[in-house]
């Protein structure tokens, strides 16, 4: 650990949008930084412009916020350090790299695509493997040569021919590579962009960068980087590569063949922020052997790199899921009223200011809180208290061991009953459906079974005598004496 304030940052490249393997990288660091009192950091690493989309940087801005990662410094929020864009940063770079060159530790490189491309060739047919260094050791005259013919260089940095490059990482212990197993990599393209390695490193130091955490996929990068930061003579930031999320199975890297891999994916399907971090946060972290569930506070207060797991973590589907209906379960009814009228309304085709009028909204929540895995399935369990007609199998209505006939007689019996019961509490209703039953020779689950597809459409509603008194007396008596007339059809 550093004496220093702690400063660290989630640098995302906006090709795509963002998922949930980078999510959980930016979890990971604003957590730790929360924790430690320090600075969370927003860079983007947007000089692949070939690959660049306005779209997925959006997403990255918007699936951060929802997520509650706030940055301290960064896009649209701006710091000391800025710009945080590194296509803003260009003439940077161009700087360190023309400094590399000046004090011997860099070279311009003037080879042509195509004889890097037989070179490619060469290391393909297991012949000279990486750059031969050709430009490394030209004269002043040659170079000039090559500047007289309007080639522009890209510069390469000198990797030292021979000893060995040695880092530390925390989660992975110490590491040594021979020098002779790194190429002269380059640094600085034609173009006058920057390759990831040296605007990785000098944003790094410029932004006083003392913890770098990212995934385990950069971890043949950080010789390469000590060797640029040995170059500098900067200090170097304490290292920490995380474990790649693996799938459900534990085989090979979480990918879309396997289901949504996106975090908008989650926030579209009703996945709640809370439950979301609260899962990413386990997804290669522990603070103990039994503990699941953890708010926000808590895992800011525990959360620390000695619980980070060298081993790949499985990202469990299922395990999503049961957390998210455990935060449904605890929210406050007027707080899931809200997060669920943007679903019913996407669900419906209706508009979310005409939901919050309807009364229906409010009343189900205690009805459907219990049985909800996301926000999203709040359409199926509650569309037909917002619809006019419902629509549905009529065999569904003739219940088990019973012909049409039977079914129709219970309907006129129960829309007797129901339009003449003085009250139209659920208690009153369960007391004289159950003694309908009773007199119809029936069991309750045949006739109630019967009256819930009559008058939801659905074999599986939030309770039935709920959903009746919600619906209220004249909806219900509609839908059953329509359903009445569907069963003297198939009767016929």
């Amino acid at each position: 650990m550093t004496d220093k304030p702690v400063r660290v940052r989630f640098a995302p490249s906006p090709t795509g949008y963002l998922h949930v393997g980078g999510a959980r990288t930016a979890l990971y660091n604003w957590l730790f930084a929360r924790h430690h009192g320090g600075t969370f950091i927003l860079r983007i690493e947007d000089t692949d412009r070939t690959r660049y989309d306005a779209k997925a940087l959006e997403d990255i801005f918007d699936s951060l916020r929802w997520l509650g990662l706030y940055w301290d410094e960064g896009p649209q929020v701006g710091g000391a350090y800025g710009p945080y864009a590194q296509s803003e940063r260009l003439a940077i770079y161009q700087k360190y790299a023309r400094q590399l060159v000046d004090e011997g530790h860099a070279y311009y490189c003037y080879c042509s695509p195509e004889r890097l491309a037989q070179m490619r060739e060469q290391h393909d047919r297991g012949g000279q493997t990486g750059y031969d260094r050709h430009c490394r050791y030209l004269t002043a005259k040659q170079r000039a040569d090559y500047e007289a013919q309007g080639i522009v260089p890209v510069v390469r940095l000198k990797v030292p021919l021979e000893g060995q490059t040695t880092f530390y990482d925390v989660i992975r212990g110490q590491t040594t590579v021979d020098n002779t197993t790194l190429d002269d990599l380059v640094l600085l393209k034609s173009d006058g962009f920057p390759t990831y390695h040296l605007a990785n490193v000098v944003d790094d130091h410029l932004m006083e960068i003392t913890h770098i955490m990212r995934g385990d996929e950069w971890l043949p990068s950080v010789p390469r980087h000590v060797l640029i930061y040995q170059a500098f003579g900067w200090e170097i930031p304490i290292y920490a590569h995380l474990p790649i999320i693996l799938s459900p199975t534990g085989k090979g890297k979480l990918s879309k063949r396997h289901g949504g891999v996106e975090v908008r994916y989650f926030r579209e399907r009703g996945y709640l922020p809370e439950a979301m971090v609260n899962f990413l946060a386990r997804v290669g972290w522990s603070y103990d052997d039994k503990t699941e569930l953890f708010t926000r506070e808590e895992l800011i207060a525990h959360f620390d790199l000695n619980g980070v797991n060298k081993s790949p973590a499985a990202f469990s589907y299922e395990k999503l899921e049961w957390m998210n209906g455990v935060y449904i379960r605890n929210l406050p009814a007027d707080d899931l009223v809200q997060r669920l009228v943007p679903f019913l309304a996407t669900g419906l085709g209706i508009e979310e200011n005409e939901l919050r009028k309807r009364r229906e909204l409010r009343e189900l929540v205690p009805l459907v809180q219990e049985r909800l895995k996301t926000l999203a399935d709040i359409t199926d369990w509650a569309d037909f208290f917002f619809v006019e007609e419902i629509t549905y199998d009529p065999r569904l209505l003739i219940a088990k061991k019973t012909t049409p006939a039977d079914c129709v007689f219970a309907l006129d019996r129960t829309l007797e009953l129901l339009a003449s019961l003085p009250d139209f509490s659920e208690e009153a209703m369960e007391t004289a459906l159950r003694g309908l039953a009773d007199d119809l020779n029936m069991n309750p689950g045949q006739l109630f079974g019967i009256i819930r597809v009559a008058v939801t459409g659905k074999t599986v509603t939030p309770p039935l005598f709920g959903t009746l008194r919600i619906l209220g007396r004249e909806r219900v008596l509609s839908r059953l004496a329509r359903a009445r007339e569907v069963v003297l059809q198939l009767a016929a």
